[in-house]
C-alpha cells in the first residue's frame, strides 16, 4: 500500500555542488535551453533580491524577507508550471513571482505598504503573496479542487516553508487533497529554521516528505539548490496531477543565506560555519560550473532589471486621498461619507448632492 509513496533517503540531486553530473534513475536532465533559462532567472532573482534588500534598509520597504540561496527552489517552480497552472506563493517567494513574468515594482507594492498586492492575480494566474503561514495551501486546494469538478486542464502548485508544514491548515490542506485527489502540487522550500526555531525543534519526522504517507500523497525530497532537480520534480508533479494521479508533496532541502527579514538577527541562533558550509553549496555557481558559463553572461541584464526597481521604488507615490474610502463598503455609509468629506476639506455644500447629508456634509440619520 505504501509503495511509491515515500521519498528516498537521499535528496534527488541531478547536478551536484561542484557542478558535477550526478548519477541518478530518478528524473532525466532538463536539456541545455531550459538549464540555461533557469540559470538567467536565478541571476536576476539574486540580484533582484539584492536591490530590494538594500531600498528596505534605505526604509523605501517596511519589511522585505530575502530569498537569497533559494534561487533554485523559486525559478525551478515558477519555470515548471504551463502556462494554464496556477501558483500560490509566500512572502518569502518574490523571485518566484518575478519570474512568473510579473513586473517587480507590483511584486513589491504590499511590502511597500500599499493596500493591495500589485498585480492581477488572475492576469497572471498567480495568487497575491500570503503572509499568515499556510493559509495558502488551502486556497491552492480550492482551486485545483474546483478546476477538478469543472474538469479544466489547471493545476495548483503552492509554495510554503519548513514552519508552514506544522500548521493545521498544511494538515487540512493535504488531507482533502488526497481524499478527493485535487490537481495539487505543495513544494515545501526547508531552509532549516522556521524564523529561529530549527527543524529538529518542529517535528521528529524523518524528513518533512515522508509526512506525505500519512495522507496517502506520493512524496519526494529533492536538493533545493539543484535547479535542474526541482525543475524535473516539480514538472513531473505537475503532469502527474494533470493526468488525475492527485496531489504530489516536495520537500526541497534548501537554506536561507540571510536572516528571516530585516528585522532579525539571524547571528543569534545559528553560527558562522553553518553558512559557510551552505555558501559551498550555492545553486547559481553550481549551475553556471555545469554549463560551462564564467557566470556573468547574465550580468547586464540583471542590473539593469534592479536599476528600473531603484529609480522606481525611489518615487513617492502620489495617491489619492479619496482613495482611504474606496472599496470598503457598496454603497457607503452617511457616517464614513462625512469623515471623506473632513478628511477631503471640501467647501461646505461640495457634497450636498449626497443622500443623507446636508448642505454643511452634516449626516442627517
Amino acid at each position: 500500500m505504501t509503495e511509491g509513496l515515500l521519498p528516498t533517503d537521499e535528496p534527488i540531486q541531478l547536478i551536484d555542488p561542484a557542478g558535477s553530473r550526478t548519477v541518478t534513475t530518478t528524473f532525466d536532465l532538463p536539456d541545455r535551453e531550459t538549464l540555461t533559462a533557469l540559470y538567467r532567472a536565478m541571476v536576476s532573482g539574486r540580484r533582484f533580491d539584492a536591490q530590494v534588500t538594500a531600498l528596505t534598509r534605505q526604509g523605501r520597504l517596511a519589511v522585505y524577507p530575502s530569498s537569497r540561496g533559494q534561487e533554485a527552489c523559486q525559478t525551478g517552480t515558477a519555470l515548471a508550471l504551463r502556462p494554464q497552472d496556477w501558483l500560490f506563493p509566500t512572502y518569502r517567494d518574490s523571485v518566484a513571482v518575478v519570474t512568473r513574468g510579473i513586473d517587480p515594482m507590483d511584486v513589491l507594492v504590499s511590502f511597500r505598504g500599499d493596500w493591495h498586492c500589485g498585480y492581477d492575480p488572475r492576469q497572471h494566474r498567480t495568487a497575491p503573496q500570503c503572509t499568515p503561514l499556510a493559509t495558502n495551501t488551502l486556497h491552492a486546494v480550492g482551486l485545483a479542487h474546483a478546476a477538478r469538478l469543472k474538469n479544466e486542464d489547471t493545476v495548483a502548485v503552492v509554495l510554503l516553508g519548513d514552519g508552514a508544514t506544522s500548521e493545521g491548515d498544511t494538515h487540512e490542506a493535504l488531507n482533502f487533497a488526497a481524499v478527493w485527489k485535487a490537481p495539487v502540487v505543495f513544494v515545501v522550500q526547508n531552509n532549516g529554521y522556521a524564523i529561529s526555531v530549527p527543524l529538529h525543534r518542529q517535528t521528529a519526522a524523518p524528513s518533512l516528505a515522508h509526512k506525505g504517507i500519512g495522507y496517502g500523497i506520493r512524496s519526494f525530497r529533492v536538493d533545493g539548490n539543484d535547479a535542474a532537480a526541482v525543475y524535473a520534480t516539480v514538472s513531473a508533479a505537475v503532469s502527474a496531477a494533470a493526468a488525475g494521479a492527485g496531489p504530489v508533496l516536495i520537500e526541497a532541502v534548501t537554506y536561507r543565506m540571510e536572516a528571516h527579514t530585516n528585522a532579525d538577527d539571524a547571528t543569534r541562533y545559528r553560527q558562522d560555519d553553518e553558512v559557510a558550509h551552505w555558501l559551498e553549496r550555492d545553486p547559481l555557481r553550481r549551475l553556471a560550473t555545469f554549463l560551462g558559463l564564467k557566470g556573468s553572461e547574465f550580468d547586464d541584464e540583471a542590473e539593469l532589471l534592479a536599476a528600473d526597481v531603484r529609480t522606481r521604488a525611489g518615487t513617492d507615490a502620489s495617491p489619492s486621498p479619496e482613495s482611504l474610502f474606496e472599496h470598503v463598503y457598496a454603497e457607503r455609509p452617511v457616517m464614513l461619507e462625512r469623515q471623506m468629506v473632513d478628511a477631503l476639506d471640501l467647501p461646505a455644500g461640495g457634497r450636498s448632492g449626497v443622500e443623507g447629508l446636508e448642505e454643511d456634509g452634516r449626516g442627517t440619520r
